[in-house]
């Protein structure tokens, strides 16, 4: 399949060229959308999903009223289906039966039920709403301060592959990025030989700290008020056990920019659910409209929702820290891809529905072939640590 059919990678090319003519980055201007889309699934052998995605963690079932997406990715998931079905008599690695329990059940009443477990789940049809026309929310704003001629100094504090991807394409544009890592619990991109973890993270200084540790939190508080924007994919729950306040944060740090990114919103109920790149993509309208184009449904790219969500976040990024205006800015996966659809709706449509149409007949088939792109220096798990701590003047007894 021709890589100019990959569906809403002109979405992704226009986010690409906005950022390189924002950041004037040559490395930038010779990227395109496709590229960004693809290269995991090429790197890894994977084949256009139908039913079961990409990467193998999450698949369509047939409920009542809707099809569902249920990503089982996590161990922890399977443990959480005899609560989600409401019965005990589950063996919850036999997927047929769990396809059966789907089948008997209403697809909105296990949306609503799976999210408020911790399950990443969707539906085919559900509808995200973003404010005109936008997939940002600007959770807490600040003063702007005046412009300084240093590179941004970028602090990505998220894992796996949206967040990473943002910092990354920063540090294309020349920012400074340090990444910071949970002693106990690194990003799981890590494991193994994994090349694609080594092109998003090459050039990155590496911080590991222990999170539970009173000392390494304010080693932590120290790294931020030092940073001139953060990255973060972290559930609210998740940064308040950390004793995180990132809105107050904000407010007392004039200029700093924070880019909170979640499955589907910054803000109330929703901030708290959980969302992977592929459910995301469900959500945000994606296998309703390859089902309109083509018949049948299935999981459109590699986790579609994330790189889309990277370049977004990148963009939002450097436009605020540009501009010297800080603030807390929401991105929900669900609501970019639903903004990418529409827009490639409004924009182009018998192009849409063609890529889409091509999309559909092209199931168990290679990825597009893109460019591999080269990886750079890859630091060794927390190599940085002391160095940086010292850079800040943070005392070296927080790693004691």
């Amino acid at each position: 399949m021709p890589t100019i059919g990959f569906p809403l990678a002109t979405c992704a090319d226009q986010t690409i060229s906005k950022l390189a003519a924002a950041t004037g980055s040559d490395a930038l201007a010779r990227l395109d959308g496709a590229t960004l889309l693809c290269e995991r699934a090429m790197l890894g052998g994977m084949r256009i999903p139908g039913r079961t995605s990409a990467g193998g963690g999450c698949r369509l079932f047939d409920a009542v009223g809707d099809t569902i997406a249920l990503n089982l990715t996590r161990p922890a998931d399977r443990e959480l289906l005899p609560a989600l079905f409401e019965t005990d008599d589950l063996d919850t690695d036999d997927d047929e039966a769990v396809a059966a329990l789907i089948a008997r059940s209403d697809a909105a009443g296990l949306v609503v039920r799976g999210r408020s477990m911790g399950l990443a789940i969707a539906a085919e049809h559900e509808t995200v709403v973003f404010p005109a026309g936008a997939c940002v929310e600007l959770v807490a704003g600040t003063r702007a301060i005046a412009s300084s001629q240093h590179v941004p100094r970028v602090l990505d504090l998220s894992a796996l592959w949206a967040g990473p991807l943002a910092a990354h394409l920063l540090w294309l544009a020349g920012a400074d990025v340090v990444k910071v890592e949970s002693r106990t619990r690194p990003d799981a991109m890590r494991k193994g030989d994994n090349p694609f973890y080594a092109l998003l993270n090459q050039g990155k200084a590496s911080v590991v700290l222990d999170l539970r540790d009173t000392s390494d939190r304010q080693a932590l508080l120290s790294l931020i008020a030092a940073s001139d924007i953060v990255i973060e994919s972290a559930r609210p729950r998740a940064l308040e056990q950390l004793g995180i306040d990132a809105a107050q944060l904000v407010c007392q740090t004039p200029g700093l920019v924070w880019v909170t990114i979640t499955g589907h919103g910054a803000v109330g109920d929703a901030a708290n659910w959980i969302g992977f790149g592929d459910d995301c993509g469900v959500s945000g309208g994606l296998s309703a409209a390859l089902r309109a184009a083509g018949g049948r449904t299935g999981f459109v790219g590699d986790a579609i929702a994330d790189p889309l969500t990277g370049m977004s976040a990148a963009l939002v990024a450097w436009e605020a820290w540009r501009l010297r205006q800080g603030g807390r800015f929401g991105l929900a996966m669900s609501r970019v891809v639903a903004r990418c659809l529409a827009q490639a709706r409004d924009q182009d449509p018998s192009a849409l529905e063609i890529s889409l149409k091509a999309w559909s007949a092209a199931v168990g088939e290679r990825f597009p072939t893109v460019e591999r792109r080269a990886t750079g220096a890859l630091p060794s798990f927390g190599e940085d640590t002391r160095s940086y701590l010292a850079k800040i003047g943070t005392p070296l007894t927080a790693l004691a």
